[in-house]
């Protein structure tokens, strides 16, 4: 095994200038080779359940439309969710919806903590040293979600979510329903009670600066092309919704 197979994280326009910092979880489905691809089948190691289908191409140009800097995760989190806590049963789950790991069943605590060291620990230390160096004034997290989960139909297809501080969803929220192009929700597909706001939490609301994850639903950032699409839609919200909080700022 290289110890590139480890590698948790990926910088891109880390000297970026925009206001925001962009952080992409599950941006991979890479397997380190040592864990034999968790015993999984093709379909299941390239599904959702590995991955944020879309979400890595979404952030990237995100982060050049916005010149801003973006840390992504560089390994799948069947091997573990950086948007986890090692105390969560889903930080390393021996199920994801349809999916049994067979990589993950019935390890113990000191298997468990080494996977926490290799994948966490680097990622969210790349994501601390990347706020210190660009201090951004909002957080941004990117995720896609599928459009049928456990047999049901998901008709959403962006959702604005936030730990505690509604404030930069609620205006992301806001500015969708004016522009009339998706279908938009607040907390929706998953909302903090999920579990799903730990790396908000931690970079951002913890330490006094705004965030927000963005849901995508997938279908619609299946190809380059239309996830290219959705960043610059998105984009224009984030510019507007900036523009929005100073206005807010200023009165």
């Amino acid at each position: 095994m290289q110890n590139s197979d480890w590698t948790a994280a990926k910088v891109v326009n880390a000297h970026g200038k925009g206001p925001w910092l962009l952080v992409c979880e599950h941006a991979s489905d890479a397997i380190p080779a040592e864990l034999n691809d968790l015993g999984l089948s093709e379909t299941a190691r390239r599904s959702h359940a590995a991955w944020d289908i879309g979400a890595m191409d979404v952030a990237t140009e995100l982060s050049r439309l916005l010149d801003a800097p973006l840390v992504a995760g560089a390994i799948s989190r069947l091997v573990y969710d950086c948007n986890r806590p090692l105390e969560a049963q889903d930080s390393i789950p021996a199920r994801s919806e349809i999916y049994d790991i067979a990589g993950n069943a019935d390890l113990d605590q000191a298997q468990k903590q080494d996977r926490f060291d290799r994948v966490h620990q680097p990622f969210h230390a790349a994501v601390s040293a990347q706020r210190h160096m660009s201090d951004p004034e909002l957080l941004v997290t990117i995720h896609s979600f599928t459009p049928v989960y456990n047999g049901q139909s998901r008709t959403v297809e962006l959702g604005f979510l936030y730990h505690s501080d509604a404030s930069a969803a609620e205006r992301l929220h806001a500015h969708e329903k004016k522009s009339g192009r998706y279908q938009a929700a607040l907390n929706e597909p998953y909302a903090a009670s999920d579990g799903v706001t730990y790396s908000l939490e931690k970079h951002g609301e913890a330490l006094g600066l705004p965030a927000v994850m963005i849901e995508i639903r997938n279908d619609l950032i299946a190809t380059p092309t239309s996830a290219r699409a959705m960043a610059a839609h998105l984009a224009t919200g984030l510019r507007a919704s900036r523009a929005a909080a100073e206005q807010e700022a200023a009165e």
